[in-house]
């Protein structure tokens, strides 16, 4: 009945043109200090989002996860935004400082977003070939003027559709870091045609997913993980090196 579309200034800064961020490197300081031209360059990225989630005919609320480094000002700019842009609601949510305290707001506004008319609707119908099911994703929701089908997907598609699994729905497999394919192209791309690389079934599960671009499907996983520098306090019973 709700999507919760979870934002973060820092994320939108980057979209609106921030610097590179690096692994074990301090944050440039344009993601610690205010920057209110930066972040609004950025909410280009976010009226996108909000506007993907509402074609499928629900109510949005967006959560404003808010780092210790966010002013006011920027929290605020986001917010009216987001509603300006078609959102329901836009909180600020501070779970990760106060727990179950920091997102009352949110809880709030999902519970009324929960009772506002929705409509909810599928993107496509499932029936359609596998071809035009992925080029619907990529225009309406990535904002592509095409799909290109490199040959081993092209045989995938034929190989599938005369297997009985030409009506399954379709499961991108894309970087999380752009709207396009391309992980360098921030805020809302346009003029680019989605490469198509591969396309691999989850018979079981019941989708066919597409390998878009140079999309890998192992997990990246750090050289150390993080949980190397976390620890329990037994004194404060404070868990410490979460952030």
């Amino acid at each position: 009945h709700v999507v919760v579309l979870v934002a973060t200034v820092r994320a939108l800064k980057m979209h609106g043109g921030g610097p590179t961020v690096t692994a074990g490197v301090p944050l440039p300081k344009e993601y610690t200090a205010e920057n209110l031209d930066l972040l609004e360059k950025g909410c280009s990225n976010l009226r996108k989002q909000i506007q993907n989630a509402t074609c499928f005919g629900v109510p949005v609320v967006v959560a404003v996860n808010a780092f210790k480094s966010d002013t006011d000002g920027e929290l605020e700019l986001v917010c009216r935004i987001a509603k300006e842009s078609g959102a329901f609601d836009a909180v600020k949510c501070s779970h990760w400082a106060e727990g179950g305290k920091g997102a009352v707001a949110l809880a709030e506004a999902v519970q009324r977003a929960s009772l506002a008319p929705s409509d909810f609707r599928f993107l496509y119908d499932v029936e359609l070939p596998i071809a035009d099911k992925i080029r619907i994703i990529a225009q309406k929701i990535y904002g592509a003027d095409d799909i290109e089908l490199l040959p081993e997907a092209q045989q995938k598609v034929e190989v599938y559709t005369k297997q009985g699994f030409g009506n399954l729905p379709i499961c991108m497999a894309k970087t999380h870091l752009s709207l396009s394919h391309d992980p360098e192209r921030k805020g809302v791309p346009t003029g680019f045609v989605l490469p198509i690389r591969d396309i691999r079934a989850s018979i079981g599960a019941g989708f066919l997913y597409p390998l878009v671009g140079t999309m890998s499907t192992m997990p990246g996983l750090p050289t150390r993980p993080c949980f190397y520098d976390i620890d329990l306090d037994p004194v404060s019973e404070q868990v410490n090196g979460l952030f």
